[in-house]
């Protein structure tokens, strides 16, 4: 049985998980969270790729939802950008 509570490791992402982390960790300055169209404009990706990657990363833990959008979920590694 997996514990949904248990650290991942960002190694596993996708180089687009990896991407759509990237961007939404520049846009989510000062607690402020991104939504869906901020990300694909941001990131260059389709609307379905977005979905998907911010499914996976919310998934995991790296991502939460915020009002309309997504805020960066708690961490332990560091994002350079």
């Amino acid at each position: 049985m997996t514990d949904h509570h248990e650290v991942h490791d960002v190694q596993a992402l996708s180089d687009v998980d990896i991407h759509v982390y990237e961007a939404l960790a520049s846009l989510a300055v000062e607690g402020r969270g991104a939504g869906l169209g901020e990300l694909v404009h941001s990131t260059g990706l389709t609307e379905d790729e977005v979905r998907r990657s911010l499914a996976t990363l919310t998934d995991q833990g790296h991502v939460l939802p915020k009002g309309d959008g997504f805020t960066l979920g708690p961490h332990t590694f560091e994002v350079e950008y």
